[in-house]
C-alpha cells in the first residue's frame, strides 16, 4: 500500500516556516530543533492559528505567507494544519511527538533533518485526497479525513443512501462514516470498514451498527456522488468533520471526491501506511500463522 506520490520536488529557500502545535503534548523536543534551524538558515518561525489548537509558541502568522508548515503532535493536528494550509496550498510537513501515525512523516528527533531535505528538494509531494460536501441547505465543506454522522442521544438514525442516483440502502442505526482513503485507517476501521490504499481513487461509506438488514461498507469511485438523506429523530445527532464537531444541520448531504485538496511532505524511506499500522497492532497476523512461523 504505497502512498501516492508525484515527482521529486525542487531546492526551495525557507525564509518563513508556519508551525501548528498540538495543544497539550510534550513538543519542546520538535520546537527547539525548528528553532535552531531556522536561526541558522536565516528563517523565520510564525505560529499559524487553528481552531481549538491554541498554544502560543512564537508570534501569528498566515499560512500563505509561509513556504512551509510543520504540524507538531499527531495525525490530529497534521489535519488541522492540511486544513489551515487548503486556500494557501502550502506543503505540508507533519512531525510526530509521540507515536508515528498515517499522516505524520518523522519524529521529533528527525526534524533537523527532514527541514534540510525539503529545503534542498529531497521530498516527495503526497497529495492527499478530499471530501467535497454540500448541504440542502447551501452549506458547503471540505473534509480531508472523513465525515460523520453520529446519533446524539436515545432512538435511531434513518439514512436513505444512493450512489449516482441508484439507491444503495436504507439502514436505521447509530448514523455512518464517510472516509477519504487516508481516513480509511481511522475511525471507519474501527467501525469494521475497509481500508483503501492511499492511491486508491475511492472513497468509502461506513454504516454504523446497523439494527436489521444488511448494508455492508461501500467503496465508491472517485467519479462518482453519494447521497445522503439522514433522519436524526427525535435524539438528534452530531456532525463531525475530521473529528471535530460542527453546527452544521443534517438533512440532505451530496459528497464526492476530490483529488489532491492537500499535499503532504514525503520522504522515500518513510515509513508506508501498511507497515506502521502493523507496528502500531492495528493490523494483527492470525495466531496460528505466529504460532507456525514460531515452530519453523
Amino acid at each position: 500500500m504505497a502512498s501516492p506520490t508525484q515527482s521529486p520536488a525542487t531546492a526551495t529557500e525557507l525564509s518563513r516556516i508556519g508551525l501548528v502545535v498540538h495543544p497539550t503534548r510534550n513538543v519542546d523536543e520538535a520546537i527547539g530543533a525548528a528553532r535552531d534551524w531556522a536561526a541558522g538558515h536565516g528563517a523565520e518561525l510564525v505560529q499559524i492559528s487553528v481552531p481549538g489548537r491554541r498554544r502560543d509558541v512564537t508570534r501569528e502568522g498566515r499560512p500563505e505567507d509561509c513556504d512551509l508548515i510543520v504540524s507538531v503532535g499527531g495525525d490530529g493536528t497534521m489535519l488541522a494544519a492540511a486544513r489551515a494550509a487548503l486556500d494557501a496550498r502550502r506543503p505540508v510537513l507533519g512531525v510526530a511527538c509521540g507515536s508515528l501515525g498515517a499522516l505524520t512523516s518523522v519524529a521529533a528527533d528527525g526534524v533537523r533533518r527532514a527541514l534540510d531535505r525539503f529545503a534542498a528538494g529531497e521530498w516527495r509531494p503526497r497529495p492527499l485526497a478530499g471530501l467535497e460536501v454540500s448541504s440542502d441547505r447551501g452549506d458547503e465543506l471540505v473534509a480531508l479525513n472523513d465525515i460523520a454522522v453520529v446519533r446524539g442521544g436515545q432512538g435511531q438514525i434513518r439514512t436513505t443512501a444512493k450512489v449516482d442516483a441508484d439507491l444503495y440502502g436504507r439502514f436505521a442505526g447509530d448514523g455512518c462514516i464517510v472516509s477519504t482513503p487516508a481516513g480509511s485507517s481511522a475511525y471507519a476501521l474501527a467501525a469494521g470498514g475497509p481500508l483503501l490504499a492511499l492511491s486508491a481513487e475511492a472513497f468509502l461509506l461506513t454504516p454504523l451498527t446497523v439494527h436489521g438488514g444488511f448494508c455492508p461498507p461501500l467503496v465508491i469511485g472517485a467519479g462518482s456522488r453519494l447521497e445522503l438523506e439522514i433522519d436524526v429523530g427525535h435524539g438528534g445527532a452530531r456532525f463531525e468533520v475530521d473529528g471535530q464537531v460542527t453546527d452544521l444541520k443534517v438533512g440532505s448531504l451530496r459528497v464526492s471526491l476530490r483529488a489532491e485538496v492537500a499535499t503532504l511532505v514525503g520522504f522515500d524511506d518513510q515509513e508506508s501506511l501498511l507497515a506502521g499500522l502493523r507496528r502500531r497492532r492495528i493490523i494483527i497476523d492470525s495466531p496460528r500463522i505466529v504460532a507456525d512461523r514460531h515452530r519453523a
